[in-house]
């Protein structure tokens, strides 16, 4: 690990984040595929095509952004508020099940309990997404949570990791923020957290105060007090 990436911060508790803050979707669940499928479905039924590179580019998107893409793809044949209606529908029912919780996150948040760190989920999802996820992964639950359509300013802008830290009480320079995407990775950046990217649809590049790993069972307490040592 390069001086740049080891980030040269100590923060008071010994090595120990203030708070760690999820992303969810792509991050803590593996929703990417069942994005795709409802956004490729939708627009099949609506005549138009569907990429992977049309995803791609909406990987941390809020909704009214997505929508409105969505929308234009789809030829205006419904308009940005149909389309995110739609999709919350679709979603809802599909993130009711079981959601795939990825590699490594049980693992992570049982070391967090046991060093006593709390934790958020910072997400660009509406409220109704977010509930429906965490019902499907109950026990596991979040001591602060952000949801998309509750806050004025959507990722990239700092306002969604500057109110999940201020909800918490911590200061968001002394939390890690877990991210999937260039889009939550600029948001919490820009909130000045550290930050542990996992890319999971796009690339994401090193920088100051963010480390880039491959997969979230890489990402362990020790690697975290890493970080701040």
């Amino acid at each position: 690990m390069t001086a740049s990436e080891a980030l040269l911060r100590q923060p008071a508790c010994g090595g120990l984040p203030a708070a760690v803050l999820f992303d969810m979707d792509g991050l803590l669940i593996d929703t990417e595929p069942l994005w795709f499928q409802v956004e490729g479905e939708l627009l099949a039924e609506l005549g138009a095509q569907w990429s992977k590179t049309d995803h791609a580019l909406l990987v941390g998107s809020s909704s009214p952004v997505a929508s409105a893409f969505i929308s234009e793809r789809a030829g205006g044949r419904l308009s940005p508020e149909q389309v995110a209606e739609e999709l919350l529908v679709r979603m809802t029912k599909r993130l009711r099940e079981t959601p795939p919780l990825q590699p490594g996150v049980r693992e992570l948040i049982d070391e967090l309990d046991a060093a006593g760190v709390p934790r958020a989920l910072v997400s660009s999802s509406a409220r109704v997404l977010i509930e429906a996820v965490l019902d499907g992964l109950a026990p596991l639950s979040f001591d602060a949570v952000v949801a998309g359509d509750e806050v004025a300013n959507h990722k990239p802008h700092p306002e969604p990791y500057l109110t999940a830290a201020a909800t918490l009480g911590v200061d968001p320079g002394d939390c890690v923020a877990l991210e999937d995407s260039p889009t939550g990775a600029a948001s919490a950046t820009a909130a000045g957290c550290v930050v542990i990217a996992v890319p999971s649809v796009t690339t994401i590049d090193p920088a100051e105060r963010r480390v880039v790993v491959p997969s979230l069972d890489q990402v362990d307490l020790d690697f975290i007090r890493s970080l701040f040592s």
